[in-house]
């Protein structure tokens, strides 16, 4: 159970992100040219990012199934 002292620690999570002087100049530039906050910019390049991944995977298991298609055919049938 979650105790109301602690429950907005569950709804957002904190944290810190430990930059170089190069990424942290790199990314108020890209905060700034795109009129937002650093975090702002931090959050879409992580959002981005999982996404790719995860678009990155399906397109991996859609050809494996595809190319596969005869083995897992013959396994599904054992």
């Amino acid at each position: 159970m979650v105790s109301p002292d602690t429950a907005w620690y569950h709804l957002a999570m904190a944290m810190t992100l430990r930059l170089t002087e190069e990424q942290t100049k790199s990314l108020r530039a890209a905060a700034e040219r795109d009129g937002v906050s650093m975090q702002a910019v931090a959050i879409r390049a992580i959002e981005e990012y999982t996404s790719r991944r995860v678009a990155r995977r399906d397109e991996m298991l859609r050809q494996i199934v595809e190319e596969d298609s005869e083995v897992l055919r013959r396994l599904a049938d054992t």
